[in-house]
């Protein structure tokens, strides 16, 4: 059984996973702090610093109007949609800078030359009679099936 398990774990694909979740959690800490230490500062000075996060509705009559959505949420039930609006606003814009981190990569990455190979000559021989099938055209001696060779 052992011998089993040290087969799988060291497998190419589960070597290649373990790798790519390794970066991938970098990678994320990355655009994290992308968004959120140049992005969202940038995109709070045009708003003014417009936070979403304290916007909120009383759903009890317990619940105080002016508080803080954390403090409203201890009072009583609240629907706090500015909480959910700020990480829908900050997932758009994770996805958007993760676009164009990857759009750049794939720039960057060397596209692989087109073969330039010669094309056999029976291939493009059948290549040529499928086109003329194709156009419903005739085929040398082979229109007429009685001239055929059994």
């Amino acid at each position: 059984m052992l011998e089993e398990f040290k087969k799988f774990a060291l497998r190419g694909n589960v070597v290649d996973l373990a790798v790519g979740v390794v970066i991938g959690a970098a990678f994320g800490k990355i655009v994290e702090s992308l968004v959120g230490d140049i992005f969202m500062p940038m995109i709070g000075a045009i708003t003014g610093g417009l936070d979403f996060s304290n916007y909120y509705v009383p759903l009890s009559s317990t619940v105080q109007t002016g508080l803080a959505y954390v403090d409203a949420k201890k009072s009583g039930a609240v629907l706090g949609y500015g909480t959910f609006l700020t990480i829908a606003i900050n997932f758009s814009i994770v996805a958007f800078v993760l676009f164009l981190v990857i759009r750049a990569m794939n720039r960057l990455v060397a596209k692989p030359a087109e073969s330039k190979t010669e094309v056999p000559a029976d291939v493009q021989l059948l290549s040529e009679i499928r086109d003329l099938i194709a156009r419903g055209q005739t085929v040398g001696a082979a229109a007429d099936p009685s001239s055929i060779p059994r």
